[in-house]
């Protein structure tokens, strides 16, 4: 079995695009969707035409949630922007969006963990904001219940994978759209991966279990970058354009 896990586009039209062109190139024609789809100041509407023609399943990230929970006046930016883009039927497409999933009877499936859809599954944050692998104990302990050989989450936007001690693991693909950003969450710090390439993974079941391949797609960056400068989001336009917050 073999096939591709994305996950966070965040509403960048151009690395969706290049992501998917890389996938079929490989010879995969399965996919996966952890969600955060279309939520930045980018090119939500032209992300949803795009994702929306996929045949792919596609759980709904916390993101994907406040486009539809919450009032345009009380958005934030990047949600704002977005929400402005979408249409009834994108809209209806987030709300009829799982929050978790069963791939092919042994792929289990969800954002960011299975009980919530905002907390980091493989990282933790310190006071101080820096952000690292949590202890594998902490990891298990948001693993019980979901009994699959091979556990897909997002969120985070790094690139990652674990292997709990009874052999289940649980892997992040990274980031298509967003390669770093900032969070006041549960303190503040900042996501970066120091790169300003697109990011997903392939997954291949083989005779010693499923084995991730990581993978990282260019394209044009910069135009997304512009696109987040003059929507007034220079943070954005940071990222896109070196991986590296300002």
């Amino acid at each position: 079995m073999r096939f591709a896990a994305i996950a966070d586009i965040h509403g960048n039209h151009l690395a969706l695009e290049a992501v998917l062109a890389d996938i079929a190139a490989q010879g995969v024609t399965d996919i996966v969707n952890l969600g955060d789809c279309f939520s930045g100041p980018l090119t939500a509407g032209r992300t949803a035409e795009l994702l929306r023609a996929q045949d792919m399943l596609t759980v709904r990230g916390n993101h994907d949630r406040y486009l539809i929970e919450q009032q345009r006046d009380a958005m934030h930016a990047s949600d704002a922007v977005a929400f402005d883009q979408l249409t009834v039927d994108d809209l209806r497409w987030l709300r009829n969006l799982p929050t978790n999933a069963v791939y092919r009877d042994e792929v289990y499936l969800c954002h960011a963990t299975p009980a919530d859809d905002s907390t980091y599954w493989l990282e933790s944050v310190s006071v101080e904001g820096h952000v690292f692998l949590k202890p594998l104990a902490e990891i298990e302990a948001l693993a019980k219940g979901a009994d699959f050989p091979l556990i897909l989450c997002g969120h985070s936007h790094i690139p990652r994978i674990v292997r709990l001690s009874d052999n289940r693991c649980v892997v992040n693909p990274g980031s298509v759209g967003c390669p770093a950003y900032d969070d006041n969450l549960p303190y503040y710090h900042k996501v970066e991966t120091g790169h300003p390439l697109a990011s997903y993974c392939i997954m291949e079941k083989g005779a010693t279990g499923w084995l991730p391949t990581f993978q990282t797609v260019a394209y044009d960056h910069m135009a997304m970058s512009l696109i987040a400068k003059e929507n007034a989001r220079p943070e954005w336009a940071s990222a896109l354009a070196t991986g590296w917050m300002p």
